[in-house]
């Protein structure tokens, strides 16, 4: 049975588990109500941390945020969870198996795990990752942390949701700073050298230095390089304090408002985007669209003309 919206609202701010997974499923499937419940949860949020997790499949990133999960309940603190997963682009379908290596938190209600699949975007986040974020940090939730897919060197969206975003490598991966010609490696905060007992990690280490040297970030911060066995719990304090520090650098510099303003400039062209799309889609009937693709096809228009006539019909 459907909850009304004003009442799902009061349940989710509250933290109940249940109208939390019902919200955000809510958004996730743009059910009737989820763009009023969203506008309606916006101003409770903006207190939680949100820390972006990413690196190349295999670095071990659900094991790291599984540690840090427990890291962060030692003190006290509540954790919100969300693994993205790739879906598959023949039946749309995702394993969402990222939540097995977190079994330990089941009973613990400190700790909010949310899966959720890709459904066909890059860049690996899901098209409602940003607002599923949000609502975890609207119910109350201090720590907000997002596990992209793994996907490798087109992964950078997820510094466009998170306040601090943390690079996650593994030696002996073929090329040991992997994806170093792309922004993957420009876009962190933190450096984790993970599985850091195999060969290699003191390579992986001199790389990432070396990059470095080669340039200098707009905010003058160096991003620390954490050594980590995720598995062992080995460096999971190391990587929160190293979290701590660039917090305290962003408050002392007063740079966290900054790169929030930055973030939303980008987020909001995406959001004017998608929905253009959404109405011009609703302007559209199938055999309208059908109609106009052979058309282009046939050479009988060209597809420049007809984007600029549906446009102009919005």
């Amino acid at each position: 049975m459907a909850i009304p919206i004003k009442a799902l609202l009061e349940l989710a701010l509250s933290g109940d588990p249940r109208s939390l997974a019902r919200a955000i499923s809510t958004v996730e499937n743009h059910a009737p109500g989820w763009l009023d419940l969203l506008k309606a949860m916006f101003p409770h949020s903006g207190r939680a941390r949100t820390l972006g997790l990413t690196g190349a499949p295999g670095a071990g990133k659900s094991t790291l945020v599984d540690q840090l999960a427990k890291h962060y309940r030692k003190e006290n603190r509540s954790v919100g969870i969300i693994a993205v997963d790739p879906s598959s682009p023949y039946t749309g379908g995702a394993i969402l198996g990222d939540r097995i290596r977190m079994q330990d938190h089941f009973s613990d209600s400190g700790i909010y795990i949310r899966s959720m699949a890709t459904r066909g975007s890059l860049g690996g986040l899901a098209r409602t990752t940003a607002d599923v974020a949000m609502v975890l940090d609207a119910s109350g939730r201090d720590v907000v942390m997002i596990e992209t897919v793994g996907v490798g060197q087109d992964e950078v969206d997820i510094v466009r949701v998170a306040d601090v975003t943390i690079v996650i490598l593994v030696p002996g991966m073929g090329d040991d700073v992997q994806t170093i010609k792309a922004g993957i490696m420009e876009i962190a905060d933190i450096f984790v050298i993970n599985k850091s007992d195999r060969e290699g990690a003191e390579r992986v280490e001199k790389e990432i230095r070396a990059l470095q040297s080669l340039a200098v970030r707009s905010d003058n911060w160096t991003p620390p390089i954490v050594k980590t066995v995720a598995t062992e719990a080995k460096g999971i304090a190391e990587v929160a304090a190293a979290i701590g520090d660039y917090e305290a650098y962003l408050k002392k510099q007063n740079l966290l408002t900054r790169r929030r303003v930055q973030n939303w400039e980008t987020r909001l062209v995406d959001m004017l985007r998608d929905t253009l799309l959404e109405r011009a889609r609703a302007a559209m009937s199938d055999g309208d669209l059908a109609r106009l693709a052979a058309e282009v096809a046939e050479h009988k228009r060209d597809p420049y003309s007809v984007v600029d006539e549906i446009a102009g019909k919005l």
